[in-house]
Protein backbone atom coordinates (compact mmCIF):
# COMPACT_ATOMS: atom_id res chain seq x y z
CA UNK A 1 0.00 0.00 0.00
CA UNK A 2 1.42 3.36 -1.04
CA UNK A 3 -0.18 5.48 1.70
CA UNK A 4 1.19 5.33 5.24
CA UNK A 5 0.58 6.81 8.67
CA UNK A 6 1.08 10.62 8.99
CA UNK A 7 0.68 11.22 5.21
CA UNK A 8 -1.53 14.10 4.11
CA UNK A 9 -4.22 12.88 1.73
CA UNK A 10 -7.01 14.35 -0.38
CA UNK A 11 -10.35 12.54 -0.65
CA UNK A 12 -11.18 12.11 -4.35
CA UNK A 13 -14.47 10.20 -4.10
CA UNK A 14 -17.45 9.91 -1.78
CA UNK A 15 -19.35 12.24 0.51
CA UNK A 16 -16.17 13.96 1.75
CA UNK A 17 -14.72 14.63 -1.74
CA UNK A 18 -12.32 17.59 -1.76
CA UNK A 19 -11.39 17.42 1.94
CA UNK A 20 -7.84 16.87 3.11
CA UNK A 21 -6.63 15.23 6.28
CA UNK A 22 -3.81 13.39 7.97
CA UNK A 23 -3.75 9.59 8.05
CA UNK A 24 -4.09 8.39 11.65
CA UNK A 25 -3.61 4.71 10.92
CA UNK A 26 -3.38 2.40 7.93
CA UNK A 27 -4.83 -1.09 7.55
CA UNK A 28 -2.97 -2.63 4.59
CA UNK A 29 -4.61 -6.05 4.84
CA UNK A 30 -8.04 -4.41 4.42
CA UNK A 31 -6.77 -1.68 2.03
CA UNK A 32 -8.23 1.05 4.24
CA UNK A 33 -6.93 4.15 6.02
CA UNK A 34 -8.31 6.17 8.93
CA UNK A 35 -8.14 9.89 8.11
CA UNK A 36 -8.79 12.50 10.78
CA UNK A 37 -11.89 14.59 10.13
CA UNK A 38 -13.10 12.35 7.27
CA UNK A 39 -15.92 9.75 7.02
CA UNK A 40 -17.81 10.36 10.25
CA UNK A 41 -20.38 7.72 11.21
CA UNK A 42 -22.97 7.58 13.98
CA UNK A 43 -22.56 4.63 16.31
CA UNK A 44 -25.30 3.71 18.78
CA UNK A 45 -23.69 2.71 22.07
CA UNK A 46 -25.01 0.95 25.12
CA UNK A 47 -24.16 2.20 28.63
CA UNK A 48 -21.44 0.31 30.46
CA UNK A 49 -21.86 1.19 34.11
CA UNK A 50 -20.18 4.44 35.10
CA UNK A 51 -17.60 4.16 32.32
CA UNK A 52 -19.67 5.08 29.26
CA UNK A 53 -23.04 6.75 28.85
CA UNK A 54 -25.56 5.40 26.34
CA UNK A 55 -26.38 7.35 23.20
CA UNK A 56 -25.34 8.10 19.67
CA UNK A 57 -21.62 8.78 19.22
CA UNK A 58 -20.03 10.24 16.10
CA UNK A 59 -16.64 8.84 15.21
CA UNK A 60 -14.36 8.41 12.19
CA UNK A 61 -14.45 5.20 10.19
CA UNK A 62 -11.79 3.83 7.83
CA UNK A 63 -12.07 4.75 4.15
CA UNK A 64 -10.90 2.77 1.12
CA UNK A 65 -7.37 3.67 0.05
CA UNK A 66 -8.55 3.95 -3.57
CA UNK A 67 -10.70 6.95 -2.58
CA UNK A 68 -7.75 9.02 -1.33
CA UNK A 69 -4.71 10.51 -3.03
CA UNK A 70 -1.41 11.48 -1.45
CA UNK A 71 -0.65 15.23 -1.33
CA UNK A 72 3.00 15.90 -2.18
CA UNK A 73 4.87 18.04 0.34
CA UNK A 74 6.91 19.84 -2.30
CA UNK A 75 4.44 20.63 -5.10
CA UNK A 76 1.43 20.70 -2.70
CA UNK A 77 -0.81 18.89 -5.21
CA UNK A 78 -2.40 15.44 -5.10
CA UNK A 79 -0.14 13.07 -6.99
CA UNK A 80 0.26 9.42 -7.81
CA UNK A 81 3.00 7.56 -5.97
CA UNK A 82 5.81 5.57 -7.52
CA UNK A 83 8.85 3.79 -6.16
CA UNK A 84 12.55 4.28 -6.85
CA UNK A 85 15.65 2.53 -5.57
CA UNK A 86 18.35 4.94 -4.40
CA UNK A 87 22.08 4.44 -4.87
CA UNK A 88 22.45 3.15 -1.29
CA UNK A 89 19.87 0.41 -1.98
CA UNK A 90 16.89 1.95 -0.18
CA UNK A 91 13.48 1.72 -1.87
CA UNK A 92 11.64 5.04 -1.45
CA UNK A 93 8.31 6.50 -2.51
CA UNK A 94 8.40 9.17 -5.22
CA UNK A 95 5.89 11.82 -6.33
CA UNK A 96 5.00 11.10 -9.97
CA UNK A 97 4.25 14.78 -10.55
CA UNK A 98 7.53 16.41 -9.46
CA UNK A 99 9.77 13.32 -8.96
CA UNK A 100 10.47 14.36 -5.34
CA UNK A 101 11.31 11.66 -2.78
CA UNK A 102 8.46 11.44 -0.25
CA UNK A 103 10.05 9.23 2.44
Amino acid sequence: MKIRKNDTVLVIAGKDRGKTGKVRSAYPEEERVLVEGINFIKKHTRAQGAVRQAGVVEREAPIRVSRVMLVCGRCNHPARVGFRTLDDGRRVRVCRRCQEVID
